[in-house]
């Protein structure tokens, strides 16, 4: 009975004590104010890529050089002779012939990809018997020795060398062991592509140039930074014949070539589209295309 008694008791003397402690916290302290809420901010990452968008430095000329022999640096004849049996060994792979008939070469000179000596391969036999590759060859000894066809006997191994998927994976190699990450020589980049797969390249000015009016009316030289990153070069080729062709490179935000197009360019002037806002390193851009002297095209 005596335990009966005792819970009761507990039991009222929990009830208030719970009763008093409201007032006991009106009268001791007062309520500490709501907290500010915080608003997230959502900072969007640049998006990648391959070629500086300061295109305004560019200083890369407008065309590729070509040396002969007799104009080559004795520390490049002698590279070149040195890899002369796998140059030799590679092309025989690729079913070029390099041990019949006369064969000569020249320098290609691409600054844009200072790591490697690049040589033009032909012989020619008479019209519509002429064979051509290039050959591309480390400098640094970190890389190996490729060629890229570009016609057996006038006509092409493959498919047209320009648009040729072992030609982009090439150029991919050769970029990869070139260990560049980001550029602002674009255009010399394209130029160099365009002579390794056979033309030999002179790129229209651009369309604030003094020589411009005398020129064909062809697309101008334009760099574009790509919505999802990357970037896309475009450039006429006024030294083609018959007559001038007009390149596109598309690359990733890696710097990774993923499509070459060649194709007879629009002699009508260019019309461009307004562009979408972009962002290029945190900052919206509009439009996204620039000339070759970095200055935007309305």
């Amino acid at each position: 009975m005596e335990r009966l008694r005792v819970l009761p008791i507990v039991l009222a003397l929990g009830c208030a004590v719970a009763g008093s402690a409201p007032v006991f916290a009106q009268g001791g302290q007062e309520p500490s104010p709501a907290e500010p809420q915080q608003r997230s901010v959502r900072v969007h990452a640049p998006r990648p890529m391959p070629f500086l968008y300061d295109t305004g430095k560019q200083q890369g000329a407008s065309s590729i050089e070509f040396h002969s022999f007799e104009q080559m640096a004795e520390k490049d004849r002698d590279l070149a002779a040195d890899a002369e049996a796998s140059i030799g060994e590679r092309a025989g792979f690729a079913g070029l012939e390099f041990n019949e008939g006369s064969w000569s070469y020249r320098q290609l000179v691409c600054p844009a990809l200072p790591n490697h000596l690049f040589l033009q391969f032909t012989r020619n036999n008479g019209r519509g018997d002429v064979s051509e590759f290039s050959a591309s060859i480390p400098r640094g000894g970190t890389g190996r020795v490729r060629i890229i066809p570009i016609q057996r006997r006038g006509y092409s191994l493959f498919s047209p060398a320009p648009v040729n998927s072992l030609t982009i994976s090439a150029f991919n190699h050769i970029r990869t062991e070139e260990e560049i990450k980001t550029t602002s020589d674009w255009l010399g980049t394209a130029l160099c592509y365009a002579a390794l797969a056979g033309a030999h390249p002179q790129a229209a000015p651009p369309m604030d140039a003094p020589e411009m009016p005398k020129a064909p009316a062809a697309p101008p030289t334009v760099l574009e930074i790509l919505q999802r990153g990357g970037a896309e070069i475009r450039f006429t080729d006024v030294a083609a014949a018959p007559r001038p062709m007009e390149w596109t490179l598309t690359f990733d935000g890696a710097g990774k070539l993923l499509k070459a197009s060649h194709a007879p360019a629009s002699l009508e002037p260019l019309k461009t589209s307004q562009a979408k806002p972009v962002d290029v390193r945190g900052k919206l851009v509009s439009p996204a295309t620039v000339d070759l002297r970095g200055k935007q095209i309305p």
